[in-house]
């Protein structure tokens, strides 16, 4: 047993740790492939604020006045070499044809041949004229674009950046790579202060917590102008599209499974060892009777032994005194079938409580007076009468009473107490016996279950009486607890209700 439970638990933790590793392991990487997007976006968004800058100067350069007249000049240059040369070469092209044509008729091969390399003279010239251009525009554009940079990279970062734009390029780039959780940002300049800050952006977020991206990197002297994005949700984030949540509701469910199991093992352990308890002490409560009667009827048939009357007489009641004491065990034994109904067969009738427990206590007057004590009644209910089974409510009566006198010590003083509480009638049986531990009270209604005696080894028993009282008051639809001190006594309370209303 205990080499199965070291198993199982080893099992259990062993799994629950490499679940544990895996979990972590599946964290860290959501945690940084959400780091990866949210970087690739921020990237992308300085990136288009460049662009959108530089587009817009371009913009208004190009449609300035003198920067026109500039680029208009080029372009009718340009164009005009273009139409110069389109004559030549469409000239050329015609000589060509026109040599080729008479070729058959005149054989002359080498007029043919000078229109061929005129042709590709053009065409070298054209393309010498191409890159000109090429590079006076190019050149055009570089002075534009210098210009470009040594105005704008000196502005502050508020005349550079509409945040507004700025927003919805944050929010459609993170969108793009996956992220639709809450965002919020703040603007940083140069000075380390912030100059914006978007609704609800926590300002105490630590840079831990925050993403951060410089923006226009690529200016000639790159400025310290960041955006710190903060993501308050990250973390249910990451969890929502893993396996987080399921590993952790089947864990638990797994625990939960683990521990009722070892609860329903510990308890069948428990079970087994009180039912061969129960074997032993029934084999022993029974075959002693047994026993002493064979060896009565021995002695009577044996013609050896006188048989006197005073003989005859003894071996007589040691007989009857011992089949009384079989009939007792085998009824004891018979009442476990109590156990197996989910409600016992009861003949109720009105019966007055009051009189029920001083007709018992008279019963019992002889053995509590032997043991040196008394029986006290204190009979305080007004209303007593109850519908009860006069056989079964007696018999747990009997029960308590005479567990008291069984485990008493010295002289007992028992107390029998009635009363009455709203519509219920209370019935309290308390002795000075030897009492009970803490650790044992919660178990002494468990069939088969019998409380450590210590120095106390007459009492004899199945661990049935009290299993057995317990039914019965519930079956009755009342209730009954146990108070109890080590060496100082014990008292069972027994409530019941009035106007009983049993199903």
């Amino acid at each position: 047993m205990i080499v199965l439970l070291s198993v199982m638990i080893l099992s259990f933790f062993s799994l629950m740790g490499l679940q544990a590793y895996y979990l972590k392991l599946n964290a860290d990487m959501r945690e940084d492939q959400f780091s990866e997007e949210v970087k690739r976006s921020l990237y992308e968004v300085a990136r288009l604020l460049e662009e959108e800058e530089t587009l817009q100067y371009l913009n208004k350069n190009l449609t300035t006045p003198s920067s026109k007249t500039r680029i208009i000049q080029s372009t009718t240059a340009f164009m005009s070499d273009g139409d110069v040369q389109m004559q030549k070469m469409r000239s050329m092209r015609d000589s060509s044809q026109k040599y080729s044509t008479v070729r058959v008729k005149t054989n002359v091969f080498i007029s043919m041949k000078h229109g061929s390399n005129s042709i590709q003279e053009s065409s070298r010239i054209m393309q010498n004229k191409l890159k000109e251009r090429f590079l006076h525009n190019r050149a055009l554009l570089d002075d534009i674009l210098i210009r470009l940079m040594s105005d704008t990279y000196i502005r502050p970062i508020e005349e550079r950046v509409d945040f507004l734009t700025l927003n919805e390029i944050l929010d459609r780039e993170l969108e793009n790579n996956g992220i639709n959780t809450t965002h919020y940002f703040s603007i940083i300049n140069n000075d380390g202060k912030e100059i914006y800050r978007s609704a609800n952006f926590d300002e105490y977020a630590s840079d831990v917590e925050c993403y951060n991206q410089i923006l226009f990197p690529n200016d000639p002297a790159p400025q310290s102008n960041y955006i710190k994005v903060f993501f308050p949700t990250k973390q249910k984030f990451i969890t929502s599209n893993s396996l987080f949540v399921p590993s952790i509701f089947f864990t638990i469910l797994l625990l939960f499974t683990f521990g009722f199991s070892l609860a329903i093992i510990s308890r069948q352990k428990r079970l087994s060892e009180m039912r061969t308890d129960f074997m032993n002490n029934m084999t022993h409560e029974l075959k002693t009777p047994v026993s002493t009667i064979s060896l009565a009827a021995q002695m009577l048939n044996d013609e050896s032994v006188p048989k006197t009357p005073t003989m005859v007489g003894h071996l007589s009641k040691t007989i009857k005194d011992e089949t009384k004491r079989l009939s007792q065990q085998i009824e004891k034994v018979l009442q476990m079938s109590i156990f197996e109904k989910e409600s016992s067969a009861l003949k109720l009738q009105e019966m007055d409580i009051n009189e029920m427990i001083l007709t018992i206590a008279g019963t019992f007057a002889i053995k509590v007076e032997n043991t040196g004590g008394d029986i006290q009644t204190e009979l305080y209910a007004e209303n007593a009468t109850a519908l009860v089974d006069e056989i079964h409510f007696t018999n747990i009566i009997y029960n308590l009473m005479d567990n008291a006198v069984k485990y008493s010590k010295g002289a007992l003083i028992l107390r029998l107490k009635t009363w009455n509480e709203k519509n219920k009638l209370m019935i309290s049986i308390e002795d000075n016996g030897i009492g009970i531990k803490k650790s044992n009270l919660k178990s002494i209604f468990d069939k088969f279950y019998r409380v450590p005696t210590g120095s106390i080894h007459n009492v004899k028993g199945f661990g049935l009486g009290l299993a057995y009282v317990k039914k019965v008051v519930t079956d009755h639809g009342g209730t009954i607890k146990v108070e109890s001190e080590l060496d100082k006594g014990t008292k069972f309370i027994i409530s019941v209700p009035l106007n009983n209303t049993l199903k």
